[in-house]
């Protein structure tokens, strides 16, 4: 047998032993023995989960929260203005964006020792817990604009005038929306009196006068100074004579240095000055520090502001406006309730809690929000376990239980426990 055909058969032999091993294990396999397969546990297959189990650790990556939501507008908007006249007078619009009509009762609060002269669209002027107040019953229809206006009389025209209106429900419980304004009394009209000229002055006159003697002497004295060196030269080197002069020993001159005792009670009296005027510096600054006062730098985030009823006021996070405050009658335990719109300025959300907001007695005491009151004056809803979205804003009641006769004298309003917050005081 030749070699070459030797070898393709050695080839073939093993190429046949590969194919058989290659389908050993497409085979059927043989039946197991009855007995073996009766002591065999028999077991099933685990049936998959519906849903998977939670993982023992948590994700690599954060669950992302959910963005605060911004509370919806409501279908009632008010809007204040200030006009320009010699009485303070105001132009109130309020605005249904419904598709409904909508019952109201407007509320204006009139400034400390102000009237009312001139009341539109059959308002009336009525006393609350000793505040003096305008109050309109109104029937807005669907997407309107009713517009309503006030003219006031003070004792004090020269002086700003803040007025805030509200719109509540029918029974004038829950706000709507609140707005507020102020007037300033127009600058009176100042006649310039005629102009003198300049050259007809006699201050300008002085001046120049002044001015012109002033340079008369300097050049007078820059003449001299300048002519004394040359003078002495020719003094001193004269014409020459037949005889050499005699050496004159030149005498030296001591400097004069004041005295002693002219040195010793002019610096006694230059620390004494210095003294003094940093005692007296010093003085004045801690008399200027008011220690009623919150602190406004450290530890606090932004600087305190203080304010009256009516006023935008803004702090690190949130702008604070009260628009009213008002209290039930009574000597025992009261409530008392302010209707504040809060505006989160900052650019993100921000959360506020209810024992920062304070309302302080004339004793020098204060209570903390009554939380249960205040969710029950805004229907259940509780302000403050949600965040406020950047650049929202809602008007809401905050409700105080007070003790005692006297009314609350200032609101305290914050948004975070280290911001300097602002502070309202209620008239």
């Amino acid at each position: 047998m030749p070699a070459s055909t030797r070898h393709h058969r050695v080839m073939a032999v093993f190429v046949n032993c590969l194919g058989v091993l290659a389908a050993l294990p497409a085979l059927p396999a043989a039946a197991p023995d009855a007995a073996t397969a009766e002591r065999r546990p028999v077991t099933h297959a685990a049936a998959p989960s519906a849903e998977p189990g939670r993982p023992s650790a948590p994700p690599a990556l954060p669950t992302p929260t959910r963005d605060a939501v911004p509370p919806p507008k409501p279908a009632v908007t008010v809007a204040v203005a200030s006009e320009g006249t010699p009485a303070p007078r105001y132009r109130i619009q309020v605005r249904n964006s419904g598709s409904a009509p909508v019952s109201t009762t407007v509320r204006q609060e009139l400034p400390p020792g102000s009237s009312a002269t001139t009341i539109t669209d059959g308002g009336r002027t009525t006393r609350t817990a000793g505040t003096d107040e305008v109050t309109w019953r109104l029937r807005l229809p669907a997407r309107s604009t009713t517009t309503l206006a006030t003219t006031l009389t003070t004792a004090t025209p020269d002086q700003p005038h803040t007025a805030p209106a509200c719109a509540f429900d029918g029974a004038g419980n829950r706000p709507y929306d609140c707005a507020t304004a102020t007037w300033n009394a127009a600058p009176a009209a100042v006649e310039r009196a005629p102009q003198t000229p300049v050259w007809r002055r006699p201050a300008v006159l002085l001046a120049g006068l002044g001015g012109v003697v002033v340079l008369a002497l300097g050049g007078i004295w820059l003449f001299r100074r300048r002519r004394r060196p040359t003078a002495a030269a020719l003094a001193h080197d004269g014409p020459g004579t037949v005889y050499p002069r005699p050496a004159v020993p030149e005498v030296t001159r001591r400097r004069r240095r004041p005295s002693t005792w002219l040195l010793v009670p002019a610096a006694a009296l230059v620390l004494a000055g210095t003294v003094g005027t940093a005692t007296w510096t010093a003085t004045r600054r801690v008399a200027a520090v008011d220690t009623d006062s919150q602190p406004t730098t450290g530890a606090w985030i932004g600087r305190g502001v203080a304010g009256g009823v009516g006023e935008p006021l803004r702090e690190s996070a949130f702008e604070f406006t009260v628009y009213r405050v008002t209290c039930q009658p009574g000597q025992d335990a009261r409530r008392c309730e302010a209707t504040v719109g809060v505006r989160n300025v900052s650019p993100e959300r921000q959360s506020w809690h209810g024992r920062l907001q304070r309302a302080y007695l004339p004793d020098g005491n204060f209570v903390s929000t009554d939380e249960q009151a205040t969710r029950s004056a805004n229907q259940g809803r509780d302000v403050f376990a949600e965040p406020m979205a950047a650049g929202s804003r809602m008007v809401l009641p905050l409700v105080f239980t007070v003790h005692g006769e006297q009314p609350p004298q200032q609101l305290e309003l914050r948004s975070g426990v280290f911001s300097a917050g602002v502070r309202v005081d209620v008239p």
